[in-house]
């Protein structure tokens, strides 16, 4: 047997064998995972953006686990066992590559998503925006229904019109800020500027997600600095001036933090 395959089946083996002796692993439904699942999830990310290629490796072990699990568990009440859900996502990708298992021509990446939300809206999807979760981060979920409408051709036709727009949607913003206007109003305009720079990260290529990540990740560095770098005179950051602080982060930033 091939060993990729001997180690699946090592798996599945393992996780039977833990659902029938295990107390806690006896215990746990699809519903009580969920939050486990999630939280792997944000691990593996957090080693995909350190590019620790080792943690990702454990980290995929880990979510890999909790697929055999869910599928184990619904295998039990005779729901779907680990093969459907197999032989069900090999099924889905060899449909929506036409361009590979079928006679379709396509010219590039672009083709091939709008191709792919085509087949989903004539296989029974209602929506295009039917496959972004509700549940996502705002800014994730943003730039989800913005690539999937794009994938059917709702887009601007060129970068600086979507840059005008932007411009429109800070400056509508300004304008009620100005007046003075109640918080749910502000909240809309901040919205829509929001939306209009994911919209323009999407259209040179930027993933806002990852785009945020970097800058969250740059701040808590460098501050970690001014924190560590007032501790060792001796002084804490309420009794320092803004200038005082922002010096420490000048050096920061010239060292590369």
């Amino acid at each position: 047997m091939d060993e990729k395959l001997k180690a699946f089946n090592r798996l599945l083996t393992i996780m039977d064998e833990l659902r029938a002796g295990c107390p806690w692993d006896r215990e746990q439904t699809i519903e009580s995972l969920r939050h486990l699942t999630i939280e792997e999830v944000y691990e593996l990310s957090d080693a995909i953006l350190n590019n620790d290629l080792q943690e990702i490796k454990k980290e995929l072990g880990d979510l890999m686990l909790h697929l055999v699990f869910y599928a184990r568990i619904a295998s039990e009440s005779g729901a779907f066992d680990i093969g459907e859900v197999l032989n069900g996502i090999s099924d889905k990708l060899i449909q929506r590559h036409p361009h590979i298992y079928g006679e379709v021509k396509v010219s590039g990446s672009d083709e091939v998503k709008s191709n792919w939300e085509k087949i989903k809206l004539a296989n029974g999807n209602r929506s295009v925006l039917a496959g972004v979760p509700n549940s996502l981060p705002a800014l994730l979920k943003a730039y989800r229904m913005q690539e999937k409408a794009g994938g059917v051709g709702f887009e601007w036709e060129r970068r600086e019109q979507v840059w005008d727009k932007v411009l429109e949607e800070i400056g509508e913003l300004k304008t009620e800020v100005d007046k003075g206007s109640p918080l749910d109003i502000l909240e809309d305009e901040f919205g829509d500027v929001l939306f209009a720079l994911v919209n323009y990260a999407r259209y040179i290529g930027v993933n806002p997600e990852d785009a945020l990540e970097r800058t969250n990740r740059k701040f808590r560095n460098r501050f970690l600095y001014i924190e560590t770098e007032s501790a060792k005179d001796g002084r804490k950051l309420q009794n320092m001036t803004l200038d005082e602080m922002d010096l420490l982060w000048n050096k920061a930033k010239a060292e590369g933090i």
